[in-house]
């Protein structure tokens, strides 16, 4: 059974086709406020280009509609089935508009989703953590009460050191499980459809691949090299 499109898929084609199917996935991205990725993909799975304009209805005088109140058939539970959690979500509206928009994405890009939001993390918790030298100590307020003598206070000394081992225990676990799921990635990638895995699955994960191994080599040129590789990726997505 296909699945149920999401309110963003269904505007996003019609953008589409009522430009004469030349608006370019970009273009319509940006409209939506979506990736171009994600366009591209819902132009391939559901195959716009094979999508012919609906006719303009039965031939007046046909019954085959009689006694048809419109929907689908008895026992058809797909909108049950595809929006069985919606309701209880939080309702606001940002809640609701990614539920929506994550309806039509596959566990291939679930994962890297997840694993550009574990990056993203490691990469910012260089500079939240970071322990400048030996004489680096924080003071932190623990404690504030009202005193005989004026307002009591209680303050911690985080040595350097200490700050450093607890940042160098952190990161070496978040640096695991971005591996992990890098090797998850790949391994999910091998056992796709060959149909269905595209260039741009496999040069994100490469991409990814060596700023990880530039950082685990403490490689200075990671940005020169990184922009390099993203130019490529660019250019191919372009020319999807």
């Amino acid at each position: 059974m296909a699945r149920e499109q999401s309110p963003d898929q269904k505007r996003a084609f019609k953008l589409w086709f009522d430009s004469g199917k030349t608006m370019k996935p970009a273009a319509i991205a940006e409209e939506l406020g979506i990736s171009a990725a994600l366009v591209r993909k819902w132009k391939s799975y559901y195959k716009w280009e094979e999508i012919k304009p609906k006719g303009r209805g039965a031939p007046k005088g046909n019954k085959n509609a009689i006694g048809n109140k419109g929907g689908g058939p008895v026992g058809n539970d797909k909108a049950v089935k595809h929006g069985l959690f919606r309701k209880f979500l939080p309702q606001d509206e940002e809640t609701l508009q990614i539920y929506d928009m994550t309806a039509d994405l596959s566990p291939l890009d679930i994962l890297w989703e997840g694993i550009r939001i574990k990056w993203t993390n490691f990469i910012r918790s260089q500079t939240i953590q970071h322990v400048k030298d030996k004489k680096d100590i924080t003071k932190v307020l623990v404690k504030k009460k009202p005193g005989m003598f004026g307002t009591e206070q209680e303050w911690e000394y985080q040595q350097p050191w200490d700050k450093q081992a607890v940042a160098m225990t952190s990161q070496s676990a978040a640096f695991n499980t971005i591996v992990r799921s890098i090797k998850q990635y790949e391994d999910m990638l091998r056992t796709m459809p060959v149909e269905d895995v595209q260039e741009e699955h496999k040069l994100r994960i490469q991409k990814l691949k060596l700023e990880v191994e530039k950082l685990a080599n403490n490689d200075d040129d990671i940005d020169d090299d990184s922009k390099l590789i993203d130019d490529w990726v660019n250019g191919v997505m372009q020319n999807e």
